[in-house]
């Protein structure tokens, strides 16, 4: 129920914070803790996800969650999820693209300098888009103000949780919009936002289209894409 909307239906960002919970707990259950990652200095970021939502979930629904890791797309390493429920029926499908990087330095590491296991490829078809690149029009956005990093939006790493973009990104929607239940949601994570920081919010509507981008101090922290 607390991970839901006013209609009790799975929020967005409910369902960005799965996909980063699994892909965690997937690596914990091989010893792959992030203690231990950390400490080879080998972590992984969240870069790009792109959701196909079909039949969004529900209030008191029991979801059967699996996740694979599918292989690497030039500077990306790809983790891919189905969302089942007790039928079996696919609710939620979903591709994210991550990224290496050294925790101390913050430099970007080729997906070969991983060391911890061999990074396999998912053998099924996920029927989801792929995770692409978000990019506002220069001309007709709209001006949607400003949005303060709070306390409540830090996770453990100090920075804001990348679930919690997807209510940022409803709470800012055009009305009818923040009504209805995406088809598709694209997210890209470019820049981390961190406490007291100030996202300047504009958005762009095309046709069954929403794009939404938070400009932070050092540029874009994140661009989004809503399919209605």
């Amino acid at each position: 129920f607390a991970d839901c909307d006013r209609y009790q239906r799975a929020r967005v960002s409910t369902l960005l914070s799965i996909a980063a919970a699994v892909a965690g707990a997937d690596y914990d259950a091989r010893g792959l803790t992030h203690d231990k990652l950390y400490a080879m200095r080998e972590v992984f970021l969240l870069s790009r996800v792109a959701l196909r939502i079909h039949s969004c979930p529900a209030a008191r629904d029991v979801l059967d969650i699996t996740t694979w890791e599918n292989g690497v797309k030039g500077a990306h390493m790809q983790r891919v999820y189905e969302m089942r429920d007790q039928t079996g029926r696919l609710r939620v499908s979903a591709k994210s693209d991550w990224i290496l990087v050294d925790p101390e330095t913050r430099k970007i590491l080729r997906p070969d300098a991983f060391t911890a296991k061999p990074l396999t490829t998912c053998g099924r078809e996920i029927d989801c888009p792929e995770p692409r690149k978000i990019v506002l029009p220069k001309e007709g956005l709209e001006d949607l103000g400003i949005r303060r990093v709070v306390w409540s939006d830090l996770d453990g790493n100090g920075h804001l949780y990348s679930g919690n973009y997807g209510d940022i990104v409803w709470d800012y929607l055009p009305a009818d919009l923040r009504e209805r239940t995406p088809r598709e949601f694209y997210i890209n994570y470019s820049k981390e936002a961190t406490l007291g920081e100030e996202l300047r919010l504009a958005g762009f509507r095309e046709g069954e289209t929403y794009r939404l981008e938070g400009m932070g101090p050092a540029g874009a922290c994140f661009t989004a894409l809503c399919v209605f």
